[in-house]
């Protein structure tokens, strides 16, 4: 009956470089984010057969910026059009900066049978070659598909699941990478290739962020490497931090200066999750002494705690 009902699609827009502008056609990294609204980006570029189109702006910044004020009216305006039973999916335009962390918060809130398919650009809208066009009716292509579903991220033909995905590279218009685990589907001459299967979970819920943003837990990220000094944690929690994410070298090694301090830490409630800085693979074995979730990167980590914290004060409010 969902197919049925669908006759449309939304596109979110957040900003980003697929918004951005430059002086000069061939300047792609002197640019500004975030001045072209989500309604230009759209224009010239046709609706799937059978689906109309709708267009809102939830935010216009660089995603560099992103603030959970933003993360949260971007979860909510999802959800909301997730609800709706007329519309097939949504498309949200974004920032490649942050949209790694961006998915992984709608993934683990919404865990939508309905695509929600993040894209951007690695060059203005006003560059020679611009790739945000081209990602946006991918985009649009994939949202519209039926066999599509789960938060999604599209770039340069390639499908990732918004749970694995990360940002593997500055420049290049292909940035995103998943690890081992690959892409899940290619787009290739307007026809879908799936690879694996689409991305599945145990929603959160999205009234979980509903409380004010300003009072979101904080959860510092700390990276493990050489010469390293416990004072930063010392420091990290009598600032008030409820949570700290260690990213480890290696196999989530951590160096020996920080752990007195971290094992302090939980001593005060304050829990400690670890994985590693590595750009690829997981933690294998396991022992491990602080609380993990492998697979996932420092900042889709980080996304984690926050939110299990969020889940614990909702629970004993």
């Amino acid at each position: 009956m969902q197919n049925l009902q669908a006759r449309c699609l939304v596109v979110l827009g957040t900003g980003g470089t697929i918004a951005g502008t430059a002086a000069n056609a061939t300047d792609h990294v002197g640019y500004n984010a975030a001045q072209l609204g989500v309604q230009q980006l759209l224009g010239g570029l046709a609706a799937p057969s059978g689906l109309a189109v709708e267009a809102e702006q939830v935010a216009q910044l660089d995603s560099s910026d992103m603030s959970t004020a933003v993360w949260q009216r971007l979860v909510q305006r999802v959800a909301h059009h997730l609800a709706r039973p007329e519309v097939k999916g949504v498309v949200v335009t974004h920032g490649t900066d942050t949209m790694e962390e961006t998915a992984y918060l709608l993934h683990r809130l919404l865990a939508p049978t309905k695509p929600v398919v993040m894209t951007g650009a690695m060059r203005p809208a006003t560059a020679v070659g611009a790739d945000g066009p081209a990602n946006l009716n991918d985009a649009l292509q994939l949202a519209a598909a039926d066999q599509a579903r789960g938060v999604l991220l599209v770039f340069a033909g390639e499908v990732w699941a918004g749970h694995e995905v990360r940002k593997q590279h500055p420049y290049r218009l292909s940035p995103f990478d998943a690890g081992d685990a690959g892409p899940l589907a290619k787009l290739e001459q307007g026809g879908l290739r799936t690879l694996r299967n689409w991305p599945q979970g145990d929603a959160l819920g999205a009234g979980l962020v509903d409380t004010p943003a300003d009072h979101w837990p904080w959860v510092p990220l700390i990276t493990s490497h050489g010469a390293m000094e416990a004072r930063q944690v010392t420091a990290l929690v009598a600032a008030g931090a409820r949570a700290l994410v260690v990213a480890g070298t290696g196999n989530g090694s951590i160096h020996e200066a920080l752990l007195p301090a971290l094992r302090e830490a939980t001593a005060c409630g304050v829990p400690v999750w670890l994985t590693s800085r590595c750009a690829a693979g997981a933690l294998v074995g396991g022992g491990f002494e602080f609380h993990t979730r492998p697979g996932l990167s420092p900042w889709a980590l980080r996304v984690e705690a926050m939110l299990q914290l969020m889940a614990l004060d909702s629970s004993t409010s």
